[in-house]
């Protein structure tokens, strides 16, 4: 099929432009080089239409002859500082309604959207008196104090953090997080009113080789990874302990076609957790890292983000049972292969 990639020469497009091509996909790649992003910008290429998902010229260059678009193209990072949120609602909300009108004007009925878990906001809670919770935002005194784990909004006992499934309700708690759930819906009433098709993907806490380094946008693993290249020790917030499922690049960009291939066979909205189903910490991961490098061992630092979320983890049983897909990297073996590639 011919595929449109929208944000294709960014971390996970390009790995995904690889996997399609591998399978035998026409791939065309819509991307604007942004640069808080791209600090090197790819060669020119046939394959390769620089433009913006906001402008409908944009988009409709790319979309001619297309069968079926996979919309990677956002601003990424975790939101939490005010000054960008206009930036967040421009680049993801208004791109993707952009895209989705030239994509109705077009004809074309095919999309998958790259989601994140950050929509849920907190994870799974179960309390022993009251069953499952949703605890509110935690409070900045107690984060203050060091407790960082959210209780039961009932009676304050502690909570058991747990897996999250599709059918959890959403709770952004950022401008990124607010921003990807806006896209689903709009990606929904687009597939309602259009007789389309649209697969949402949920992406956990991605890694491996092409991270971006020293940026703000960059997630934790690229921060600890840049931090132990220049020598200096991966800073861990809060006590580490907080609960995430990292996943290899790669395992991303499988899930990534599998979802393209079965479009036809799909509802007209589907969104599908994408992780290992396998817990670790933000501890482990730098931990983890530091062996790799060789590097000093992580300091805790008890520091705290308001914008951050204390445990999320969800099933990826639904994307497994009803596409076949799996991922084949566990944490180690996925970091080895981010050391062993040099980038």
């Amino acid at each position: 099929m011919r595929v449109l990639l929208t944000g294709g020469a960014g971390f996970i497009g390009r790995h995904v432009h690889t996997q399609l091509t591998a399978e035998g996909h026409d791939v065309l790649v819509l991307d604007s080089l942004r640069n808080d992003v791209h600090a090197k910008r790819p060669a020119p290429s046939n394959d390769l239409v620089i433009g913006d998902i906001r402008s409908a010229e944009d988009c409709q260059r790319a979309l001619s002859g297309i069968d079926t678009v996979i919309h990677l193209a956002a601003k990424v990072g975790l939101g939490v500082d005010l000054d960008d949120i206009d930036d967040y609602v421009s680049s993801n909300s208004l791109g993707t309604a952009v895209l989705l009108r030239e994509l109705a004007r077009a004809n074309l009925r095919h999309l998958v959207y790259a989601s994140s878990m950050v929509i849920y906001g907190e994870g799974r809670y179960d309390c022993d008196r009251h069953g499952q919770v949703a605890p509110g935002p935690r409070r900045p005194e107690d984060l203050d104090a060091g407790q960082f784990d959210p209780r039961c909004p009932l009676c304050d006992c502690p909570l058991r953090p747990g897996l999250i499934s599709e059918s959890a309700p959403s709770d952004p708690r950022n401008a990124y997080a607010a921003s990807k759930l806006n896209g689903e819906h709009l990606a929904a009433s687009w597939a309602r009113e259009t007789g389309g098709r649209v697969t949402a993907l949920r992406f956990h806490n991605v890694y491996g080789p092409g991270m971006p380094r020293n940026t703000p946008y960059a997630g934790v693993a690229a921060i600890f990874r840049s931090a132990l290249e220049r020598g200096e020790a991966p800073k861990v917030y809060e006590d580490g302990r907080q609960r995430r499922d990292f996943i290899h690049v790669h395992d991303i960009a499988t899930a990534v076609t599998t979802a393209a291939g079965a479009l036809p066979h799909q509802p007209p909205f589907t969104a599908y957790n994408v992780g290992t189903d396998t817990v670790r910490t933000i501890g482990d991961l730098a931990a983890e890292l530091a062996r790799a490098y060789e590097g000093p061992d992580p300091v805790v630092t008890g520091q705290y983000r308001l914008g951050d979320v204390r445990h999320i983890t969800a099933t990826s049983a639904k994307l497994r049972n009803e596409l076949g897909w799996k991922p084949t990297l566990d944490l180690r073996t996925g970091l080895a292969d981010l050391l062993a590639s040099g980038n």
